[in-house]
């Protein structure tokens, strides 16, 4: 992880989940794959964990945020929904474990009169199982994909 504190031209790649609670924890595995990618200096790849407001620090010296969540709001596993979202009541109707936190912290964010840009790849997911490490096998091979994706957002190419 590269912590930078130069907010001019900064993109933040932040990954949500619980990596504990399987297929939740889809976030984090999209950020450590990126991290494995020869990235810019001005691009900070972030484990937000389940959420908290320790993040609103490195969201604040960013331009652009890049949010990867799990969502369980009843569409195929592995469904991946570009969102814009400005307040909480932008997000889908139902994140999983850690959506309270996530979404006051969001806005909290604009509270504070930040305005970044903001872009969320909501990943849809079962309803919370068995607690297990790695991920279902319908959403390894989404990893990449989403990967590739928050890369095209970033407009960073791949290394």
């Amino acid at each position: 992880m590269t912590i930078l504190k130069d907010k001019k031209s900064k993109v933040l790649i932040l990954g949500i989940g619980n990596i504990l609670m399987g297929d939740e924890g889809i976030g984090v595995a999209v950020v450590r794959a990126l991290e494995k990618t020869a990235l810019p200096a001005t691009v900070e790849c972030l484990d937000g964990g389940t959420g908290s407001f320790l993040l609103l620090e490195p969201m604040q010296t960013a331009d652009k945020v890049i949010l990867i969540d799990a969502t369980i709001d009843g569409a195929k596993t592995g469904t991946v929904r570009r969102l814009r979202p400005r307040f909480s009541t932008d997000y889908p109707r139902t994140l999983t474990a850690h959506d309270i936190g996530l979404k006051d912290l969001l806005d909290t964010f604009y509270i504070l009169g930040e305005k970044p840009d903001v872009t969320l790849f909501a990943v849809s997911i079962l309803p919370l199982q068995d607690m297990k490490i790695e991920l279902s096998p319908e959403l390894l091979p989404i990893v990449p994909q989403v990967a590739q994706m928050v890369l095209d957002e970033a407009s960073i190419q791949a290394g």
